[in-house]
């Protein structure tokens, strides 16, 4: 090869061809890390946490409507491996979208057959190679010094990993998630608490000072008497286990508390402010948060179905159709995926609404009003 381009240079009678040579892609990594905003947000922050936990047991709760009747793909959703449940599966799965805008399921299978076993992907444990065109080729599973590399199919473009992103603007190969958007709204929050917990450490009241007026007029303690009034401070006067203690002053120490100003009181509606930022990134109303101040919806039940219609069937109708595109035609029958809109409980009273109307509608044939209310008409024996 390299004698072949030695000639090729020298011009020794040759033909010249252009020669496209380049290296297999490597992992782009993330430019953020998701176990920050794991740690920061879902672990640290109480509104974060709650806001995942709602949409990824929602999302995962929704029931998917699979293909034919057992077909081998249902079976699969249902029990995906020898340790999750369907369920557990898709909450897994979810909950990486929610907190890192990334997530990943590896679809494990003998080779030349279907698949046989699904499992969720650290999102933090995976970074994508980019082929010479820029679109994916691969994926790389790192933990620890142990590295899995996983290839797509350059014929069939079947894949054994099903890669699901939230929309970025600014990265072709990564999501961007809600925790991300809403991370300088999860630090104002974080910031309020250890404010007060910092409170309730010196006795849950603010600072305040002591004022030294000695005999004489003398302005100014000893060095040794002010290194036994601090010690007799912190140790008998500081912490929550302390707070209430009568404080005993010897001659010419005045106590003068120290409370705050409107303006310093702030931080408490700045938390409230940034709990429901954190909920408007993720896409819960704050009502079902118990965030105070929240009068957008006029009860419970309004909040709770448009947190349904607006955030957690959106998520599980893509997740149930990037899986059909993904593994669907894996087996002989095609297995179409979507999610049983009607199975669902927190929309009962809006199909009860909507029987409502078209029973009413004496204009529209039975036929009709099936079509409309989406139910098949009954098999005629013969």
């Amino acid at each position: 090869m390299f004698e072949w381009l030695r000639k090729l240079r020298a011009g020794n009678g040759v033909e010249r061809k252009l020669l496209a040579w380049h290296a297999p892609g490597r992992p782009v990594w993330m430019s953020r890390d998701p176990s920050a905003f794991a740690r920061e947000g879902y672990v640290r922050n109480a509104v974060a946490y709650r806001c995942v936990r709602m949409i990824a047991e929602a999302a995962a709760s929704a029931p998917l409507k699979v293909g034919p009747d057992n077909h081998p793909l249902a079976r699969l959703l249902s029990r995906p491996n020898p340790e999750q449940t369907g369920v557990e599966l898709m909450e897994a799965f979810y909950g990486h979208l929610q907190v890192s805008g990334n997530a990943y399921l590896e679809a494990a299978s003998i080779e030349g057959e279907a698949p046989s076993e699904l499992y969720v992907l650290r999102p933090d444990r995976m970074s994508v190679v980019p082929g010479a065109d820029g679109w994916p080729i691969g994926w790389e599973h790192r933990s620890g010094a142990h590295v899995r590399r996983f290839e797509r199919d350059p014929v069939t473009n079947d894949a054994p990993i099903l890669h699901l992103k939230l929309f970025h603007p600014a990265d072709d190969w990564y999501g961007l998630s809600p925790m991300e958007a809403a991370a300088f709204s999860i630090d104002i929050h974080n910031a309020g608490g250890a404010w007060n917990k910092a409170l309730i450490d010196n006795a849950a009241r603010p600072s305040g000072a002591l004022v030294f007026t000695g005999a004489g007029g003398a302005d100014r303690l000893s060095e040794e008497q002010f290194r036994r009034l601090k010690q007799e401070l912190e140790d008998m006067h500081v912490g929550a286990a302390n707070a209430g203690r009568p404080m005993l002053l010897e001659g010419g120490l005045e106590w003068r508390p120290m409370s705050l100003s409107p303006s310093d009181m702030d931080f408490i509606e700045a938390r409230h402010a940034a709990s429901r930022d954190i909920a408007l990134a993720f896409g819960v109303p704050p009502m079902l948060l118990g965030i105070p101040g929240d009068n957008t919806y006029s009860n419970y039940r309004e909040a709770n179905l448009a947190f349904w219609r607006q955030t957690a069937l959106p998520l599980a109708q893509k997740a149930a159709r990037a899986i059909e595109n993904w593994i669907g035609d894996r087996w002989p029958e095609a297995a179409p995926a979507a999610v049983s809109v009607d199975a669902v409980p927190a929309l009962t009273l809006e199909r009860e609404a909507l029987w409502a109307r078209i029973a009413s509608a004496d204009f529209l044939t039975e036929a009709e009003k099936r079509a409309m209310a989406g139910v098949e008409a009954p098999e005629r024996a013969t």
